[in-house]
């Protein structure tokens, strides 16, 4: 299955550290399950609870090109933080 990896973190005191173990877990995910990495989205310092995101918006635009299947975050709250941001977050 092709996927995308989407990473983020919220706060201008993390670091880039945040963002590279976050992409090594889902790499890691990734070889240990047979997917492949067709892109990934990173937004730094950006927080969860609004969906005006950069990266994550380019990265639902992209999703109506079909090459991938799947996104792949390091945990939901990467995605988002409300439960109905992550339900209603739609690709067509």
């Amino acid at each position: 299955m092709n996927v995308v990896i989407y990473a983020r973190y919220s706060s201008h005191s993390r670091t880039e550290q945040s963002i590279e173990g976050q992409l090594h877990t889902c790499y890691e995910y990734v070889r240990n399950n047979g997917y492949l990495v067709v892109g990934e989205y990173v937004d730094r310092a950006q927080r969860g609870a609004t969906n005006s995101r950069a990266e994550f918006q380019r990265m639902i635009a992209d999703s109506d090109k079909h090459t991938f299947e799947g996104v792949l975050v390091y945990q939901l709250d990467r995605f988002a933080r409300n439960r109905y941001d992550r339900t209603s977050t739609k690709a067509n």
